[in-house]
């Protein structure tokens, strides 16, 4: 099982679709911190359809209560536009968590120091747009995540 940590998403809409693609996989996803909309909003319904019931939720109130929970062999790869190392040189294993900021800024400042060698980004070759949409980010980083893993268990 993969994990997904969103660290205080903004936007419900990407929020409800992020736990569709989560529930599509057998992904777990974790929000982490403040969120800039309540669980019960009717847009992040509405993203996550009906399956947002079914998707396995964990709500931790800081970076420091979620960071509280990983366990010793627990892989935390942050995606990022500052990353060096695109996401399929990455390797992930069942289990890992894929950490994605807020919308609007990204990580806190001392994530891109503390964290740089787990730094990965999705690459944009084209110009003109600084970043793409968090659920398509999620989506893009889950399902390398999951190819890999899958290639891994096959015999």
């Amino acid at each position: 099982m993969l994990r997904v940590a969103l660290l205080e998403p903004e936007i419900p809409a990407n929020t409800g679709n992020i736990g569709r693609t989560c529930l599509a996989l057998g992904a777990e996803l974790h929000l982490v911190g403040r969120l800039g909309f309540h669980l019960d909003a009717k847009e992040l319904k509405r993203a996550g359809m009906d399956y947002w019931p079914q998707v396995r939720v964990f709500r931790h109130a800081t970076w420091e209560a979620f960071e509280g929970t990983l366990g010793p062999g627990d892989r935390l790869h942050f995606f990022s536009t500052k990353g060096i190392r695109p996401h399929w040189e990455a390797e992930f294993r069942p289990g890992d968590f894929l950490v994605f900021g807020r919308e609007s800024s990204g990580f806190p400042p001392a994530f891109y120091d503390r964290y740089r060698d787990r730094l990965v980004v999705l690459p944009q070759p084209g110009e003109g747009a600084r970043s793409l949409n968090l659920a398509t980010a999620v989506g893009i980083g889950l399902y390398e995540a999951y190819r890999q893993v899958q290639t891994r268990e096959v015999p």
